[in-house]
Parts: C-alpha cells; sequence; structure tokens
C-alpha cells in the first residue's frame, strides 16, 4: 500500500505492466496506477493528462485479449481518469471511448475489442458511484455522464438485437445497461432495452444477468416519472406468467424466483402511480394477482422454496398507498382490494403451517431457524393487514376455525388448526382485541383442540397468552384455559410457551386468581422438578410473585412458607459446603429465583414514579404486620450473611446477594424500611472487606429511597460516608483497576447530590477528594457527577469551597481531553460539565478559560490563539443552550485533532 502511494508508482506502474510480467504482477501496476489517478489526481500536471489517456488506451488495447482481471482494473484506471476530466479537459469522453475501440488495428480481434469497450463502459458508472469526487463535481460529472448516454444506448441496442452477436457479448451488454440505470438514466430512453432485456429472459445463459437490468431499471426512484413506459411494462411482466407456472412445475427454484423478484419491483416501486392510473385497473390487478401467485408458490419456505418471503414487502406497500387515498377514490379501491387481501391472509396462513412430522424432523437445525423466522414475518405481515380488514379478518378466522374444530370428524392433520390459532394469535398480541366478539367463542373453541403435537401446543399457550388481558376483564373465562396451561407446566418441551403464558395471566389477571392459586403454586412447585431451563424458571417465580401480590397476607406467608422452604434448606446445605464451581451455580440459581420473586410480589398499589422510573409513594390498603418480603427477608437474613463470609471473594455471588435486596427495594419502596439498618450494616462490612460495584449500585437504590426519610438518615449516612472513604482510598491506589467501581461509584455520588446534597455537608467526608476523583478525565462516569457538583456551589459551602480551589484543575483536564486526549465519544459528556460551569459559576469559568488557554501548545499545537479566544467566547455566551455548547466542542475538537473538514470528522 505504501509502494501504491508513493511518487514513484507513476514510474514503476508501467514497468510492471510491461508483457513478459506475469497476471499478478500485471495486476498490481494496474492497480497502483488506479490509486494514483483517483487519490492523487492532484499530483499529475494538466500537460501530461492527453499522454496518460493514450498510454491507457494502449495498454486496454494490448489486455483486451490478455488477462481478464488485469483488463479489469485497467478499465477502472481509464474510467478515474475521465471522470476526473470530466466535463471540461474532456468533453465527449464517452464518444471518444466508443470511436476508439470501434476503429480497427491495435492488435486485438474485434471480438475482444468489443468486450473490452464494453467492460470500459460497465465499469465508468460503477467507478463514479464509489469516486471520492468533491459534491459540486460529482453534479457535474453525473450531467455530462447523463449526456453521453446517448453514445452508449445505440451501440448496446444493436449488439443485443444482433442475432450472430456470442452470447458473452450479450451477457455484458445487459451488465452494462444495468450499471448505466444506476446513473438514473430516464426510463423512456432506455425503454426499448429494457424490452429487449424481457425477450432474453428465455435465453437460460442470459436470465440472471436480464433480470438484474430489468429490476435495476424499473426501481430507479425516478422512473416514477415515466408512467406511460411503466403501463407498457406491466403486460411484458405478465407475459412471463407461462414461463413462471413452467418453472414452478418443474422445480426450477432460480427462474420462479428471478420473474417473481421482476414482478415485486415493478409491483413495490410503483404501486402507487400504477393505481393512479384508474383506466388500467384490470391490468395491476392482474400483476397484484401473479404476485400473490408467487407469495402462494407451493413448498415450504426455506426447503422447497424461497420466493414467497419476497414478496411481503409488497403488500404493506400496496396497503399503506391504498389508505392513503382520498376518503372517495379508498372506498373504491377497498372494493376491489379487500377480497384480495383476505385471500392473501389464507395463502399466508397455509405458507405459515408446518410440514408433516416427519418432513420437519429432517429438516437441519438452520432450516428450522429461518422458517421460523419466516413465519414471525408472515406473523407481522397479517397484523399489519389486520389494519385494513379489521374485525371481520377474526370473524373470519374464528368461522374457519369453528368449522374445523365442530366437524364431525376432526381433520387427522393439526398444522391447518396450529395455522389458523397463529393467525388469531400474530393478532392478538398486538392489538387491543377487548371489544371483539369472536374472543369468547375462541376461548370456548380452545378447550376442544385435540392437542397431540408440540408445535400445536406451544401455539395454544401463546394464544392464551396474548388473550391475557382480555382474559382480565372476563376472569368467568378463566376455568376454560388455565387448567391447559397448568397441564403444559408439566411437560419440559413446553416450558417456554407455558411459562410465559402463566406469567401474563398472573399480572393481568392476579385479583381473579385466589381461588385457583394453590392449584398454580402446586403446580409450579412439581413443574421445577423438571428439567427446565434456568430462565424459565425466573420467569416461573415472577408468576408467582404477581400471583401473591393478590391474596391476603397470611395466605401470602403460607404459600411462601411452601415455595420456599425447598430452597432454604438447599442454601442452608450449600452454606456448609467448602466453596467449588458447581456448588457455586446452585447458590447464585437458588438467590436468583428468590430475586425474581421478590421482583414482582408486591402487596400495594404503585402512585408516584420518581426520576429513576421507580416509584417513591404507594398507597397501600391497610394490612397487619410488615410486608411479606421482609418477613421473609428477615428469615434468612443470617443465612445470606453465612453465604457471602465464604463467597466475599466471588464477584457473581455477591452480585446475585445484592440482586435481592436491589429488587425488593426497586419493589417495596417504604415498606423495605424494617431492614434498612441491618442491611446498611451489612453492605458496608461487605464493602469495606471487598469492594464490589454491586454494593454500590445497591447503595445508590437505598440512598434514592431512604436518604430523605428522617428516621433512616443516620444508617444511610454512616453506609454512604464508609463506602465512600474506602473507595477513595482505592482510587489513590489507582482508579485504572477498577474500571466498573468508577462507574458505580460516580453514579451513587451523583444520585446522593440529586436526592439528599447534605450528604456532602458531613464532616466525614471528603468533598474534595470526591471531586477531585472526578476529574480523572478518560471515564466516562465523570459528567454525571460533576454536572451534579457543581449546581450546588452556592447552598453547600464544602462543594462551593473545593469548585473555588480545584475547578481550573477539572477544567483543565476537560479541556486536554477535547484538545485530543480523550475518545470522540466523551465530547458531548464534556459539553455538559461547561455548560453547568458556566450556568453556576460563571465568573469563575470566564477567569480560568483566559488563564488556561493562555498556555502555548495548550490544549493542542494545532489550534490558534485566535481559534482559542473564539471557542471560549462562543462557551460564555451559551448559558441557555447546551445543544449549541455541544456543537462547539465538537467543532473545536476537530480543529484541535487536525481533522476539521476532513471525509473522517464528516463520518462522525
Amino acid at each position: 500500500m505504501q509502494a501504491q502511494v508513493s511518487p514513484q508508482a507513476w514510474h514503476f506502474c508501467w514497468v510492471l505492466l510491461s508483457p513478459e510480467k506475469v497476471p499478478e504482477i500485471q495486476y498490481f501496476g494496474a492497480s497502483a496506477l488506479h490509486t494514483k489517478i483517483s487519490r492523487y489526481w492532484g499530483d499529475i500536471p494538466a500537460e501530461q493528462y492527453d499522454s496518460l489517456k493514450k498510454q491507457l488506451f494502449s495498454q486496454i488495447s494490448h489486455f483486451a485479449s490478455g488477462s481478464k482481471m488485469v483488463l479489469t482494473r485497467l478499465c477502472v484506471a481509464l474510467a478515474s481518469l475521465a471522470l476526473n476530466m470530466m466535463p471540461e479537459a474532456w468533453p465527449g469522453a464517452v464518444t471518444e471511448m466508443v470511436r476508439a475501440f470501434q476503429e480497427e488495428g491495435g492488435g486485438a480481434d474485434g471480438r475482444a475489442r468489443c468486450l473490452a469497450l464494453l467492460e470500459l463502459l460497465t465499469v465508468l458508472p460503477e467507478e463514479f458511484q464509489t469516486s471520492r469526487l468533491p459534491q459540486y463535481r460529482k453534479g457535474q460529472v453525473r450531467g455530462a455522464l447523463g449526456q453521453e448516454w446517448g453514445s452508449v444506448l445505440p451501440l448496446l441496442q444493436q449488439l443485443l438485437r444482433q442475432a450472430d452477436s456470442p452470447g458473452l457479448v450479450k451477457a455484458r451488454v445487459l451488465k452494462c445497461l444495468s450499471s448505466w440505470v444506476l446513473l438514473d438514466v430516464p426510463l423512456n430512453e432506455s425503454e426499448g432495452l429494457v424490452q429487449d432485456s424481457f425477450a432474453a429472459l428465455g435465453d437460460p445463459e442470459l436470465f440472471d444477468t436480464a433480470v438484474e437490468a430489468i429490476i435495476n431499471a424499473i426501481s430507479q426512484p425516478d422512473s416514477q416519472r415515466y408512467v406511460n413506459t411503466l403501463l407498457k411494462l406491466v403486460p411484458q411482466v405478465l407475459q412471463l406468467q407461462e414461463q413462471l407456472r413452467a418453472a414452478v412445475q418443474a422445480g426450477d427454484m432460480e427462474t420462479s424466483h428471478g420473474i417473481c423478484r421482476i414482478a415485486v419491483a415493478l409491483g413495490e416501486n410503483h404501486s402507487r402511480a400504477l393505481l393512479d392510473q384508474v383506466e388500467h385497473w384490470q391490468g395491476f390487478l392482474a400483476l397484484v394477482n401473479m404476485i400473490m401467485f408467487c407469495t402462494g408458490i407451493p413448498g415450504h419456505y426455506p426447503v422447497n422454496e424461497t420466493t414467497s418471503s419476497l414478496t411481503l414487502t409488497f403488500w404493506y406497500t400496496l396497503q399503506d398507498d391504498i389508505m392513503s387515498f382520498e376518503a372517495e377514490k379508498q372506498a373504491v379501491y377497498l372494493q376491489v382490494y379487500r377480497p384480495v387481501y383476505f385471500q392473501l391472509v389464507d395463502v399466508l396462513l397455509h405458507k405459515a403451517q408446518f410440514p408433516t412430522d416427519e418432513e420437519y424432523a429432517s429438516w437441519s437445525s438452520d432450516e428450522k431457524e429461518q422458517f421460523r423466522i419466516y413465519r414471525v414475518d408472515i406473523s407481522d405481515t397479517l397484523m399489519y393487514v389486520y389494519e385494513m380488514l379489521g374485525a371481520e379478518l377474526l370473524s373470519n378466522l374464528y368461522d374457519k376455525l369453528g368449522r374445523l374444530l365442530t366437524a364431525s370428524e376432526q381433520p387427522s392433520s393439526w398444522q391447518h388448526t396450529e395455522a389458523l390459532l397463529y393467525g388469531f394469535q400474530s393478532i392478538a398480541e398486538t392489538i387491543d382485541v377487548n371489544y371483539s366478539d369472536v374472543i369468547p367463542g375462541l376461548i370456548g373453541l380452545i378447550p376442544r383442540i385435540n392437542i397431540n403435537n408440540v408445535q400445536l401446543a406451544d401455539t395454544v399457550m401463546f394464544t392464551i397468552g396474548a388473550l391475557a388481558e382480555w382474559l382480565a376483564d372476563h376472569p368467568v373465562m378463566l376455568s376454560s384455559v388455565l387448567p391447559l396451561v397448568l397441564q403444559a407446566l408439566g411437560n419440559p418441551d413446553l416450558s417456554v410457551s407455558s411459562v410465559s403464558t402463566l406469567k401474563k395471566i398472573c399480572r393481568e389477571c392476579k385479583y381473579d386468581l385466589p381461588p385457583y392459586a394453590t392449584n398454580i403454586v402446586a403446580v409450579s412447585q412439581v413443574c421445577y422438578h423438571f428439567n427446565i431451563d434456568t430462565s424459565q424458571c425466573m420467569w416461573l417465580m415472577q408468576a408467582l410473585g404477581f400471583l401473591l401480590s393478590a391474596l391476603p397476607v397470611e395466605e401470602i406467608l403460607r404459600n411462601l412458607h411452601s415455595l420456599i422452604t425447598p430452597y432454604i434448606q438447599q442454601l442452608e446445605k450449600l452454606a456448609d459446603e467448602t466453596p467449588n464451581p458447581s456448588n457455586k451455580l446452585a447458590i447464585i440459581h437458588i438467590l436468583g429465583l428468590l430475586s425474581n420473586l421478590f421482583t414482582t410480589l408486591d402487596i400495594s398499589k404503585q402512585e408516584e414514579e420518581g426520576g429513576d422510573g421507580v416509584p417513591l409513594v404507594k398507597s397501600t390498603p391497610p394490612q397487619p404486620g410488615p410486608n411479606p418480603v421482609v418477613v421473609v427477608l428477615q428469615q434468612v437474613f443470617a443465612l445470606i450473611q453465612t453465604v457471602l463470609s465464604k463467597w466475599l471473594n466471588d464477584s457473581q455471588v455477591v452480585e446475585a446477594v445484592c440482586a435481592i435486596f436491589e429488587k425488593s427495594v426497586k419493589t417495596l419502596l417504604q415498606d423495605f424500611a424494617p431492614m434498612v439498618s441491618q442491611l446498611s450494616e451489612m453492605l458496608g462490612q461487605m464493602y469495606s472487606t471487598i469492594p464490589q460495584a454491586s454494593a454500590l449500585d445497591l447503595t445508590r437504590q437505598m440512598v434514592h429511597i431512604f436518604a430523605s426519610e428522617t428516621d433512616y438518615f443516620p444508617p444511610i449516612k454512616a453506609l454512604f460516608e464508609l463506602v465512600t472513604s474506602v473507595t477513595l482510598s482505592i482510587f489513590q491506589q489507582g482508579p485504572r483497576d477498577h474500571p466498573d467501581i468508577v462507574d458505580s461509584f460516580m453514579q451513587l455520588q451523583a444520585q446522593a447530590l440529586k436526592r439528599k446534597p447534605d450528604l456532602f455537608l458531613s464532616e466525614n467526608l471528603d468533598v474534595k477528594a470526591v471531586f477531585q476523583c472526578g476529574k480523572v478525565h478518560d471515564l466516562f462516569s465523570l459528567a454525571p457527577l460533576q454536572t451534579e457538583l457543581l449546581p450546588h456551589c452556592g447552598d453547600i459551602p464544602p462543594v462551593g469551597q473545593v469548585v473555588q480551589e480545584d475547578g481550573k484543575l477539572l477544567l483543565q483536564a476537560v479541556l486536554e481531553g477535547i484538545g485530543g486526549q480523550s475518545s470522540r465519544n466523551l465530547m458531548d459528556q464534556f459539553a455538559e460539565i461547561l455548560f453547568s460551569m458556566n450556568k453556576h459559576c460563571f465568573a469563575l469559568l470566564s477567569l480560568w478559560l483566559k488563564e488556561v488557554l493562555q498556555r502555548p501548545s495548550f490544549p493542542s499545537s494545532r489550534v490558534s490563539m485566535e481559534q482559542k479566544d473564539t471557542f471560549s467566547q462562543q462557551i460564555l455566551r451559551e448559558r441557555v443552550n447546551k445543544r449549541r455548547v455541544k456543537e462547539i466542542v465538537r467543532e473545536f475538537t476537530l480543529l484541535c485533532r487536525g481533522l476539521h473538514g476532513t471525509e473522517y470528522a464528516a463520518e462522525y
């Protein structure tokens, strides 16, 4: 690469192209030539343009009969030369190229020269698309190329229509057309060639290149202006139906795929323009039906066909276009297209059907996964189509399912039933179906389904889950579906669908579930003994948390006792054992189960949310005694301490312990109060022995909820002071060894300033040290702390004093970062600090900026004194508009880094 960009490349590239070299060396020479022309055009004196052009023509002529890879690179080099010279220095460049290669001589035969010319004409537009021309030049060159199309068109037409043109030449012509139409060549000008491309579809050797040429031509954004041409193309596409049917029958997937792509490209890109041509409505409807045939192409995706998935976006586009017409026109189109969309639903549900069990078993895991994703795409399409068809779609599905399940003989194939249910589930998952009059009937039909297959059972589960909100409004229907869910829980193959459905029901219908609670808890306990995945165990615990929340306290405690006791006993046993990897996993699993249970076990109603999305106030119906979660936590507290004492070195176990309390605090809020003192004490001991980020995160949660409560301020204050002092002593040894702690510590300090600034009035807290650790300028977490500290310059004397003494050092660190010592990703955070300083200590900032920026070469040798003054004035001027400060900082950091105005900067 160094050789190619060196000045010597201008000389050695020609030597490397000499005939006695091997093609790999010649290729390097041609590549070096292209690199020099495309990237170092400014190095070439204008008087050498002509000789360079002649040398390239001569080399291309020579290599026309030689190595194809070298020929292509030389063509790309000449294309780059032409683009740099057009239009002033080389007007009519393309015309000259065509003429030069049509002339006899040059040592290559006519066919080789023809192929070389086609190669050159093909790479020219491609090189334009990737060229580094400045924007204004791009516009000029595009215009010049557009005018040159007149020289290319007759040549391509002549070669494509000549009966004796070899297949290779015709293929290259089609490729050349593909390349030129990407320059927005007007469709009416290339119309003849596009028609010829349709004719070429009959030749198997030209089929693929003809497909690409047609699709590229009709997919250009500009082509919708040429409605008359588009209307002529519709019958051309419709004429391919015979070839499409024959290909499908013969199992020729490549041909059917190509024809389908053409039909979809025309329909998807131009549905609006073609719908507008009302007198041609039958032609467009025929095209829509052709695309419908492609959607319903026989075979199972992705094993026997890969075409149907291409059509799904078309149905979205067509629906959007129909729905965007004014009411009167829309009504006319709906009359024509609603039946089409009902047919589409039938086709999609047929395509969504599973194959036979034997066939499905033979599929690879990759094919099964592709089929799953395909069904998700179908599901999304059905949900979208519901917007057009509305309640009638649900009625339609319900009638079909009803006929299927109430027929005197139920069908032996389960696939049909599963697909109809899948359609229901797709719609019910995202659309509010509470008003639908068919849901009661559907709930009534579900128990009649003969569930003899895992896929069918899964879909039944997910359908019930999708209807959980409806069941909450119609609790009388719970008794007909809940037994099915509980029965499925006992089958490990259905654990994902049954557990997620139970969780939805417990969340939505918890106040209607007390009569079933004992049964649900019992079945869930049995379920744990099956080999179900860890994440499903956690979901199940969350489901039980929702369920228990609605029971009276004494019943919650009774159920909790039977539910948790086996785990507590197991944890006691594990706590006695010598630590090893397998009992570590078991401990983390049990702690995880308790965390997930306490995440959702909430006996109060949440009312107001705090800044972190965590509620601050709750209305709790009068309940005797402490919260059940607190009762359990107090019972197991000593055990948790024992576990911790053995595993304090292991961050994953510590994290799992902290998660239990963090999730409980988030859920219970003030109800967690009885535990504040003992948890604060345990956290302090833990953190003093081995500091870990999860303990800081839990402390932050406690500060958020309890720092403002007078009764709990002393233990929270003591804990806050302790973890701050321990962390500061770690930082003195070097914070880089503890990036996770740094981040969590900064967030804790910022939270404390936000919720209870009084914490910083303590004599035991070294505000200066906190401030100084917050100016280590390569830390991501710096901004939240500083932007919370600075507003308290006036109301917290220790903060005011420390900003007065050390603010200049902070500013220096921020400017060093902006000057190039920190990642550009941090610039917005540095801007936040500058904005905050400007807002809360303006006089100091203006003085400091003047002093700090006086230093030569600070913060970068690339910025002048004048540029630094401008930056300083711009910052001091913006005391309200934070977004503008971010823009100023981004601009200044580019100047400091020498990146201003570069491509690299533009990408940022």
